[in-house]
């Protein structure tokens, strides 16, 4: 027998002692990040973004902090964005989005045009929402939360969402771009969202312009047949071994 062995009551003793202090420390991470009430002071070149004739500028908002119209400007454009990806499941989900979108975990980052924006078409200005004569209207948003999945803490996107003048002119990976470098700097373990499988063009653009995977935690990757039941996939990008392992399910060799 060897003499070095431990008990094994005090094997468990240790080995709940170690899970204890790890998830004293992941907790620690989630407060301190979700603390921060402007996470943009860190990254200011990230505050301004003007290409393909857009200009907008960014600033932060805190869920239980809200307007009366921002809230409503937040519903009306998830209406427009997601019920027709959501179909008959749409209103069950909206009554849902609107107890999340009030939460105090809820961090924002908001999108308004600034005021020396070239002057859009007229059929570009019919299709943003949000410009109703201010000149520094709401033209789109990010709602992120700092949780813990798997034991990891991560930055999980709730809503990114883009009124029809400010898409597909690379604003969307921008704001993507600005999320993973927040998660980097609050010690993330990796950034995650949820996809709706019928927005196609938004599974297409996390996949192939951002290289996301689908997570081992999604529907479709714990069970196949239950997946194909499901209406959603959940994405996710990993920054460093751990977290690649349990969110991928590709565990890092020599670890």
């Amino acid at each position: 027998m060897d003499a070095k062995r431990l008990p094994s009551g005090k094997e468990k003793k240790l080995k709940r002692k170690k899970v204890l202090e790890k998830k004293k420390t992941i907790d620690e991470i989630i407060k301190k990040a979700s603390s921060v009430k402007d996470h943009l002071v860190f990254f200011p070149p990230f505050c301004h973004y003007e290409r393909n004739g857009l200009s907008v500028y960014l600033e932060s908002g805190l869920g239980d902090q809200l307007t009366s119209p921002i809230k409503k400007y937040i519903q009306n454009l998830l209406k427009i964005n997601m019920e027709a990806p959501y179909g008959s499941e749409w209103p069950a989900e909206e009554k849902v989005k609107r107890r999340e979108m009030v939460s105090p975990d809820a961090h924002y980052i908001f999108v308004r045009k600034s005021t020396n924006q070239t002057p859009v078409s007229e059929s570009e200005e019919t299709n943003c929402a949000g410009l109703t004569g201010d000149q520094n209207a709401l033209v789109g948003f990010v709602h992120y939360r700092f949780i813990v999945e798997e034991d990891v803490p991560v930055v999980y996107v709730y809503e990114l969402q883009l009124e029809a003048c400010a898409q597909r002119k690379g604003l969307g990976k921008f704001l993507m771009q600005l999320i993973e470098l927040i998660a980097h700097k609050n010690r993330m373990g990796a950034v995650m969202l949820t996809v709706q499988k019928a927005n196609i063009l938004a599974m297409s653009f996390y996949t192939s312009k951002l290289s996301y995977t689908i997570s081992a935690i999604s529907p479709s990757q714990i069970d196949p047949l239950i997946g194909s039941e499901k209406s959603y996939e959940i994405f996710c990008k990993t920054f460093d071994s751990e977290a690649k392992e349990k969110m991928e399910g590709k565990p890092q060799h020599g670890r």
